[in-house]
């Protein structure tokens, strides 16, 4: 990805307002094609809601949002068609495997789809016939991300993609995501785990009371934190105790 890429997600002066309570507050960022761009902060920061008005899922008080030429805010149908939204597991139905639920969301679209293939692209082929019930966690969250590729879209939200994942399926799932990059999607995240950031996002955007308050490639952020002075107390190990964790244990995905 580089600065001069297509913009295919630009949001200028996004405003959401809860009652008395501005969740976001005149939120700017653009997205190029076939970047990963994650959206920082704690609990409360406005990150969710920040993709759900852009996934036209909540209505916007004030600003633009344009997503592959479209309008959010005037052509929301539309854009529904373009978007791929990473659903929870409570989302599917129980009683149809994956390859069926993979041609029924594809039909929704009026499109159709080779499941084996959705399933090959989040290495889950040999799940086919199971049922979401049936799955692991990392599965679970693997075939969310199938799901949102069946329409093709321009770009794809994930909303906290490895919550909850041992470091095994973690890992997993980013490999997964660098992959579908790498065929030329946009991917936008979401994520409490800075290293989870730092690992795969090109950009970042920091969001702290409903307000982005810093953006930039995770490396310049860490350079300029540097350079104006910041030491850790603490001298950092060359490993952590994931590193351990996954030295002793392998790397390999566990999905039973």
């Amino acid at each position: 990805m580089t600065e001069s890429g297509e913009i295919v997600l630009q949001v200028d002066d996004l405003v959401k307002r809860y009652g008395g309570v501005t969740a976001v507050d005149g939120v700017s960022f653009s997205v190029h094609a076939r970047e990963i761009f994650g959206i920082l902060g704690p609990n409360g920061a406005g990150k969710t809601t920040t993709l759900e008005c852009i996934e036209t899922l909540r209505t916007v008080d004030a600003g633009t949002i344009l997503l592959g030429g479209l309008d959010v805010r005037r052509q929301a149908q539309e854009v529904k068609r373009i978007i791929g939204v990473q659903l929870q597991s409570s989302s599917f139905f129980d009683k149809l495997s994956l390859a069926e639920l993979l041609v029924l969301f594809g039909g929704m679209y009026g499109r159709h789809v080779d499941p084996l293939a959705l399933l090959d692209e989040v290495e889950l082929r040999d799940r086919a016939r199971s049922q979401v019930v049936q799955l692991s966690g990392g599965q679970k969250q693997r075939f969310s991300i199938a799901a949102a590729l069946v329409n093709d879209p321009v770009v794809i939200f994930l909303d906290e993609p490895t919550t909850g994942l041992d470091p095994q399926a973690r890992r997993h799932l980013w490999g997964v995501i660098k992959r579908i990059r790498s065929e030329g999607k946009t991917i936008v995240i979401t994520t409490h785990y800075m290293d989870e950031a730092e690992e795969l996002c090109d950009r970042v955007a920091i969001m702290d009371a409903g307000k982005i308050i810093a953006m930039a490639p995770p490396h310049e952020m860490i350079d300029a934190l540097v350079a104006g002075g910041f030491r850790k107390e603490k001298v950092e190990r060359l490993a952590s105790l994931e590193d351990v964790f996954l030295s002793l244990t392998g790397h390999t995905i566990r999905d039973e």
